[in-house]
């Protein structure tokens, strides 16, 4: 799932991808805050107009002249705070919605190897939770430390022209906390991005075991399922609380620092006045002032921390983003609209590790329109084989041919719209058993639906359905019968009227009756088409034009069912112990 060398994403990356194209939003989201900062800059003004000019002079037109522009003040700050929201909140939201649909595009289309390799949780979590923190980024967040640096830079002036002296001490410890703070945000950030990790590994065992829930109670597993989640929520929360520590250490030290220097403002700001040199308006409009710089300097730490899980989230995000996608291959540049379906292997080999093939050196043909069966022990390779026909693998060594053409110069969208499956434990997906034979052609007629449904007899059992067809299965199709699943997958197949078919299985979780059934639709649908049947139990597969014998990843026997029994070699080992059990 990670790299060995973590990725980090840039400040150009960032502005480039996220902030430049949402420009004008976010300098709309600028001008109103400059609006609303200028706005608030209104009342420390007022106040020492009011105390050194309007009261002394007890003008009251003046004082309800002040008081409107005041109040007019305020009112403008609550509107641009309103309709800031709106723009920058709204805009970030948008922006997780789409980099979720970008992520989740990315990693569907990443090879079969890395599914093999990942938790289905921890890709969720990778895409719904990793990209959150970009609203702090386009939203109102990052508007609000220019703005509030602005506001900042304005009120340092305003500052410099009242007392250089005492604004001198104040900028003392606010540079301390700038400091203090870059130096805290750049040890946080590994934090989030560990958080992210954990809190990925916790959903996608929270995932595992919500999806076993059988075997979980079967065993009288819920204890230590308990157990191994409370260890997860643990480190989650160590992380969180190291993550805290950090950024309330940053906000007790601006406290610390900012309050030392108001009391040294108020020993300061009090000698002066004493000495006729500041008057009372001017040491208040110096307070208020000062409010407005250091308000977002205290906030930016809450911004930076924010900012901070931003970018953690962004480096994970990032990380998946630059895996290769299946389909990535400058080899695949032949586009097929029609094939015949004979495939050629020509000394493939296949290792899941480097150093341990699993495939070794195999070579067969298997002509258009030809069913090859792949018998042997378990693990000896044959749904690696199968996996390689449908191109989910890649072999290491040798070439795979689909009518003469190099099968990995073919792009896979115009060989997988031509391929077909049924697995041993087929996914069905939560909704209607309808919905789960239209999943490859959702544009059938309702003619060809009903086609595959009896030919895979699946109407044998929906027929007892109140709702048929359109009955919900539940997550998986738990509701089912491990037949009707199966029944219902070869359905998908035969609606998907494919050149290619892989078998692997596909008959197993049926019983003798059923198989019976099954074995007649099969026949159907293998007519005309390159099928490849992967059988444990060879009665299943006596009819096979060619049956191929693997053992240890190597083709030990080839030839028809009476001819290898003949032979007396491996099948005829397998068959006659098949026939005594």
């Amino acid at each position: 799932m990670t790299s060995k060398k973590e990725r980090k994403v840039t400040l150009r990356q960032v502005f480039t991808t996220i902030i430049w194209p949402r420009r004008k939003q976010l300098f709309i989201g600028l001008f109103l805050i400059i609006i609303s900062r200028i706005s608030g800059l209104v009342l420390p003004g007022a106040s020492k107009y009011l105390i050194d000019e309007v009261i002394p002079s007890n003008d009251l037109n003046q004082l309800k002249w002040l008081i409107v522009a005041v109040v007019l003040a305020i009112v403008i700050q609550a509107v641009t705070s309103y309709s800031l929201t709106q723009i920058l909140s709204v805009e970030a939201q948008h922006l997780i919605s789409k980099l979720r649909s970008k992520v989740q595009q990315h990693i569907i289309k990443l090879p079969i190897r890395f599914f093999d390799n990942a938790k289905t949780g921890e890709l969720v979590s990778r895409i719904m939770t990793d990209v959150e923190g970009v609203r702090n980024l386009v939203g109102t967040g990052f508007a609000q430390m220019i703005g509030g640096g602005l506001a900042a830079i304005v009120s340092l002036v305003l500052l410099i022209s009242i007392s250089p002296m005492m604004t001198l001490y104040v900028l003392l410890p606010v540079l301390i906390f700038g400091l203090v703070s870059l130096k805290a945000f750049g040890k946080i950030r590994p934090i989030f991005r560990e958080r992210g990790k954990i809190n990925a590994q916790v959903t996608g065992r929270l995932t595992e075991t919500l999806g076993g829930i059988r075997v979980i109670k079967g065993f009288n597993a819920e204890a230590q399922e308990i157990k191994s989640f409370e260890k997860g929520v643990e480190e989650l929360f160590l992380n969180v609380k190291a993550s805290l520590t950090a950024t309330s250490f940053v906000t007790s030290a601006g406290a610390l620092l900012l309050g030392l220097a108001s009391a040294g403002i108020m020993g300061i700001g009090g000698y002066m006045i004493m000495e006729g040199k500041m008057t009372f308006g001017d040491f208040l409009a110096f307070t208020l002032y000062l409010g407005f710089m250091i308000a977002p300097i205290v906030q930016m730490s809450n911004i930076g921390s924010q900012l901070t899980e931003a970018f953690a989230g962004l480096d994970r995000t990032e990380e998946i983003m630059n895996m290769p996608l299946e389909a990535d291959d400058t080899k695949r540049t032949v586009s097929i609209n029609s094939i015949q379906g004979a495939i050629t292997f020509d000394q493939v080999s296949f290792a899941y590790e480097s150093g341990k093939e699993v495939v070794k050196g195999i070579s067969f043909e298997a002509p258009a329109g030809s069913v090859t069966a792949l018998v042997g022990t378990s693990g000896s390779g044959k749904t690696t084989i199968a996996g390689l026909v449908a191109t989910f693998l890649n072999p290491d060594a040798g070439v795979i041919y689909l009518d003469g053409i190099d099968l990995q110069s073919i792009t896979l969208e115009s060989f997988r719209s031509q391929l077909g499956v049924v697995l041993q434990d087929d996914f069905l997906f939560e909704g209607t058993i309808r919905e789960n034979i239209l999943f490859p052609r959702p544009e059938a007629s309702l003619e060809q639906l009903e086609k595959a449904v009896k030919a895979a007899h699946v109407h044998e059992f929906t027929d007892r359905f109140e709702d048929g067809l359109d009955t919900l299965i539940g997550e998986r199709g738990v509701k089912l019968s491990g037949g009707q699943r199966q029944r219902i997958a070869i359905a998908r197949a035969i609606l998907a009227d494919p050149r290619i078919l892989i078998l692997d299985e596909a008959t197993s979780n049926l019983d003798t009756e059923s198989e019976a059934m099954i074995q007649s639709s099969l026949k159907e649908l293998m007519k005309g088409r390159t099928t490849f049947v992967i059988a444990h139990r060879l009665s299943t597969i006596r009819q096979a034009d060619q049956i191929l014998v693997i053992e240890q990843g190597k083709l030990v026997e080839q030839g028809k069912h009476e001819e290898l029994l003949k032979k007396g070699g491996r099948y005829f080992e397998l068959y006659t112990y098949q026939a005594r059990i």
